[in-house]
């Protein structure tokens, strides 16, 4: 396979860019290589600067459910250019997208738009602060929510320990207002709320777990932390920004019933453009300014070609409920019987091809993995046309783009694999 384009750009991107790429995922550390400079995108498929072709399921990780370029969102791009870009004012297409928000979601009565999912996250923490007058959260091993200082946290596999970031930058004295927990355990989170009685303004989750790959809640563990919530008078916050109108219309809150306070949404509500959204109860949304005294604020927050292009995604989403029972379909198709030595997670039309033969539950699991040989497995993919996430800890993604045809190659290209791995 010709890369010789793509080695000529990033040789070129790390002299004005720092490692060369706007997000470090995108830089192949994970698998190693030279990452592939995109040029185009259709339907399931995009095209690097070399003209290789490749089945993606990275989908800008996660919006574009519907495939890259999709026409009702083509469409609603061009209408909005004709108006203009920006105006930092109130347009009446914020009203629109807010409310289809808050229809689609039974917890969310308020939304206010923002410009990505960390920024959402963080918005939503600090309405959680000012509400509840506490400082403390609590957040799950192995769950990003964006590049938040509080939340570059792991804290290593301390079952309920201050925390200590992870990149350099970040005072210890905001780490330490999070204590981080293993995900899917119950036991962990309650001996938390034990060891700081009223200090805890909330839990931070990821309903399903989408960056340490996927990894689904166990039985209860949501309606778990619903109830020590409501007990000791923490708020709950679901990070939708990757689930949310992806695993179901109404976010993964729908799929499992559970109804948090506050919730954050990105990707798909934005069409494939940069916007994010946060919401909860008007009790709670009414602290935020200028109704309330919790700051936030964002020039081109809501700005009319990224509500548009959200707004056209969200409507055709809505108006055919059918293409989630084709995800569901396409999505096993992919995931079934997967070869000896994989684990695979799926949930919807989110999934992850772990190399190990253990249940992968929560982060500890998770690194069994065979990293080494996810290596061989995703530069072998690549070579036959098919892009899956650069790294053993992110979920992949199906659209509604993908085609039994595409399924069939893809599982023959992971199969292959596995054989070659097996004849050594």
């Amino acid at each position: 396979m010709n890369t010789t384009k793509s080695e000529a750009l990033y040789a070129r991107a790390r002299k004005s860019i720092p490692g060369g790429v706007n997000s470090p995922v995108r830089a192949f550390r994970g698998v190693g290589g030279t990452p592939r400079f995109i040029v185009s995108g259709e339907g399931c498929c995009v095209v690097d600067a070399d003209g290789n072709r490749y089945i993606d399921y990275v989908g800008s990780w996660g919006p574009l459910i519907l495939g890259h370029r999709h026409p009702a969102v083509i469409q609603a791009l061009q209408e909005a250019l004709e108006t203009g870009t920006s105006f930092g004012a109130p347009t009446e297409k914020e009203i629109d997208l807010a409310e289809e928000i808050c229809a689609a979601v039974p917890s969310v009565e308020m939304v206010r738009l923002v410009n990505s999912g960390t920024e959402a996250v963080m918005s939503a923490l600090r309405v959680a602060r000012g509400f509840t007058g506490r400082d403390l959260t609590i957040k799950f091993e192995g769950c990003y929510h964006g590049h938040v200082d509080s939340l570059l946290v792991k804290a290593g596999s301390g079952l309920a320990t201050l925390g200590v970031s992870d990149s350099a930058g970040v005072p210890a004295s905001f780490a330490e207002t999070t204590i981080t927990v293993p995900f899917n355990n119950l036991d962990a989170v309650e001996r938390a709320f034990a060891a700081h009685p009223g200090k805890i303004a909330c839990i931070a989750v990821e309903p399903i777990a989408g960056n340490m790959g996927c990894i689904p809640p166990a039985p209860g563990f949501l309606e778990g932390l619903r109830e020590l919530c409501t007990r000791h008078g923490a708020l709950l916050l679901f990070d939708e920004v990757m689930t949310g109108f992806r695993v179901a219309y109404g976010g993964a809150q729908t799929l499992y019933s559970i109804r948090p306070d506050l919730s954050a949404f990105g990707k798909v509500i934005g069409g494939g453009l940069p916007i994010a959204a946060y919401g909860g109860s008007a009790e709670v949304m009414s602290h935020v300014a200028p109704q309330g005294s919790v700051y936030q604020a964002g020039t081109l927050s809501g700005n009319p070609i990224a509500v548009s292009a959200g707004l056209a995604m969200l409507r055709t989403l809505q108006a055919n409920p059918e293409l989630y029972s084709q995800l569901e379909e396409t999505s096993a198709a992919l995931t079934a019987n997967p070869p000896a030595g994989v684990t695979v997670n799926r949930v919807g039309s989110m999934f992850t091809f772990f190399v190990t033969k253990e249940p992968v539950t929560d982060f500890a699991s998770a690194k069994t993995s065979d990293t080494e040989r996810f290596k061989r497995l995703f530069h072998w993919m690549l070579a036959n046309g098919v892009y899956l996430a650069p790294s053993q800890f992110e979920a992949g993604f199906v659209s509604t783009c993908h085609t039994h045809a595409d399924i069939t190659h893809t599982r023959e290209a992971m199969a292959a694999f596995f054989e070659s791995e097996t004849r050594g």
